[in-house]
């Protein structure tokens, strides 16, 4: 999967702005897994940022949005029953061995977006036994003009010990593309190049 490269350009800032700066952006994101089911586990993660809504629903339902935090590539179909193509890999292309696709279940604009991914080779094949109940609700709320509440749902997650270990990998992961949004929409950079 990706791994996370962090440029901090310390000409520019003193260190301890720097620590401080990633110290409190990384505090934004909160991840629970809820496991009181037996049989499932959902991954809840959620964080504010400081933007309006349609900013927010624009990053995750557009090429140009999300090319800006969330990939390096992405082309996107953006209606019901379409997909989200996407190529971490910026020497990659739309197509190859690498692209995820991100099938758009359903959604309410500005409220609610519903993604199945087709799981590829470098998914665990347990996981691919369980393609079909693997999902995730994102939804947004508008909590004042200019600040934006995103709650994600992964669901479908078996309630066992090979999905727990996981976990561990996509609530790492996840944040990490979460933060990467937050800097993105505040700040007009994000934390990470693709």
């Amino acid at each position: 999967m990706k791994k996370l490269i962090f440029q901090v350009i310390i000409l520019c800032f003193p260190v301890a702005l720097i620590a401080q700066t990633v110290e409190n952006l990384e505090k934004r994101v909160t991840s629970v897994i809820d496991s009181s089911q037996a049989n499932n586990m959902v991954l809840k993660q959620s964080f504010i940022v400081n933007v309006p809504l349609d900013s927010v629903w624009n990053a995750y339902t557009t090429k140009k949005g999300f090319e800006s935090w969330a990939t390096a590539k992405a082309e996107i179909d953006f209606k019901i029953n379409g997909l989200i193509k996407t190529n971490y890999k910026k020497d990659g292309e739309i197509g190859d061995d690498s692209t995820i696709y991100l099938h758009i279940v359903n959604y309410i604009p500005k409220t609610m977006l519903t993604l199945q991914a087709e799981l590829t080779k470098n998914f665990p094949d347990f996981m691919k036994a369980d393609e079909k109940d693997l999902y995730n609700m994102i939804l947004f709320e508008d909590i004042e003009p200019s600040k934006t509440k995103v709650i994600s749902y992964g669901i479908g997650y078996k309630n066992n010990k090979k999905y727990m270990s996981l976990m561990k990998f996509f609530i790492q992961g996840n944040e990490h593309s979460y933060l990467n949004l937050i800097s993105y929409l505040e700040t007009g950079k994000p934390s990470v190049n693709y």
